[in-house]
Order: C-alpha cells, then sequence, then structure tokens
C-alpha cells in the first residue's frame, strides 16, 4: 500500500508538479540576472536532484528495472534506432525554426534564448554538462518510470505514451507553446522505442545526440542573433 501511494505522488509530482514549477521559475526575475553557465549547472542540479528521487521511488515501488527499460540490446540495433530519432526529430525541428520565422509557428519564449549558448566555453559548458543531464534523467523519469507506471494502471502501451509524452511536454513549459509541442512530439518519438524493444538506450542515446546537435549548432544558428 505504501508503495502504490509513494509511486502514485511521483506521477502527479511529474505530471502537474513539475510543469508548475517550470511556470514559476520562468516567472522569476532573478533568472534573468543570472550567468548561462549558473543557468546550465542550475538546471543540471534539478535534473539530477529529480532523478535521485526517481530512484528512491524505484526502490520502494513495484517495478522491475526491465520494465522500466533497462533491458539489454544490440549496440547495433539501439544505434539504428537512435540515427533514425534524431534524424526525424532535427528535420522536424529545421521545419519548426522555418514555420518560426515566417511567422506560422509559436515564437520560441525569452528563457529559451536565454540557454542559448553564444561562446565556445558555454557550447562546451552544455554539451558536458546539460546534454548528459537529460539524455540519462530525463528519459529515465518520463520514458522510463512514468511510462511504466503508467501502462501498469491502464493496460495500455498507447495511452501510457499519450500521458508521458504530455508531462514531459509540460515540463518545458518554460518554452512557451512552441516548446510544449516540440518536447510533446519528441517524448511520443523517443518513447517508440522503449514500447518496442523495452530499452531505454536507444532513446537516451538519441535525446543526448539530438540535444547537443540543437545546442551546439541549430539554437547558435538560427536564434542566438534574434535577440542580442
Amino acid at each position: 500500500m505504501a508503495a502504490r501511494i509513494v509511486s502514485d505522488l511521483f506521477v502527479l509530482l511529474l505530471v502537474v508538479g513539475v510543469p508548475v514549477l517550470s511556470l514559476s521559475t520562468a516567472r522569476d526575475d532573478r533568472l534573468r540576472q543570472m550567468r548561462r553557465l549558473e543557468l546550465y549547472v542550475s538546471a543540471a542540479i534539478s535534473q539530477w536532484a529529480l532523478a535521485a528521487v526517481g530512484v528512491g521511488v524505484f526502490f520502494l515501488g513495484s517495478l522491475s528495472a526491465l520494465s522500466v527499460g533497462f533491458r539489454r540490446l544490440a549496440p547495433a540495433t539501439a544505434l539504428i534506432w537512435a540515427s533514425a530519432l534524431v534524424a526525424l526529430s532535427v528535420a522536424a525541428i529545421l521545419v519548426s525554426l522555418f514555420l518560426e520565422r515566417h511567422g506560422w509557428w509559436p515564437a520560441e519564449s525569452e528563457l529559451t534564448y536565454l540557454l542559448i549558448p553564444r561562446t565556445r566555453q558555454e557550447k562546451a559548458w552544455s554539451l558536458l554538462l546539460l546534454v548528459p543531464t537529460a539524455a540519462l534523467c530525463e528519459e529515465f523519469l518520463y520514458r522510463g518510470l512514468l511510462l511504466a507506471q503508467v501502462s501498469q494502471w491502464l493496460r495500455t502501451g498507447a495511452w501510457a505514451c499519450a500521458v508521458s509524452s504530455l508531462a514531459f511536454g509540460l515540463a518545458h513549459v518554460y518554452q512557451g507553446w512552441s516548446g510544449i509541442v516540440r518536447a510533446s512530439l519528441l517524448g511520443a518519438l523517443l518513447a517508440y522505442p522503449v514500447i518496442h524493444f523495452g530499452s531505454l538506450y536507444p532513446s537516451m542515446l538519441a535525446h543526448g545526440l539530438i540535444d547537443a546537435v540543437a545546442l551546439a549548432w541549430l539554437g547558435p544558428k538560427f536564434l542566438a542573433g534574434n535577440r542580442e
């Protein structure tokens, strides 16, 4: 009974609590006074702290390591799937940037621009700190724990995918409507190999590569100069 309560509360935290905290944080003017490296460190600490709570919930709950996606997969299969996910995601991001430039897609939020690295040092820190943090923590939390728990409740992968993807999108509410929609679609895409193979590894690899491309190339090239 206690394990069920803990799992329920954690699902509520991911689906409701994190988006509320994200929105509250986005409205804090102190963020706009922070240096970009400080923002990166703060974001990473928040992610790892939430992941640590998730680890505690995992050990207290009834889910197995296999059920949350820690299933071995042939390296070639993981690489092929990760490559496909990266190609689709980068293409979708490019399309959204093109549509945004012509006013056919919601504009990026102010905080999105604040997070885009400008210097080589900032790019290095974003790649070394933000990329692995997002790939490991967010995949474990949303495509691992949340997807497995909701699947167990609803007995259907499709609805569990929808719930986890929407929760993932809402966690990016600080990025505005553009970020919410983009993250929700990305979440659904990354959930597919988890549902199909029962493994998080292709999604973790793909997530890291997608963020690396976005931070090292797409953001600086298409957005960085827009709000200098």
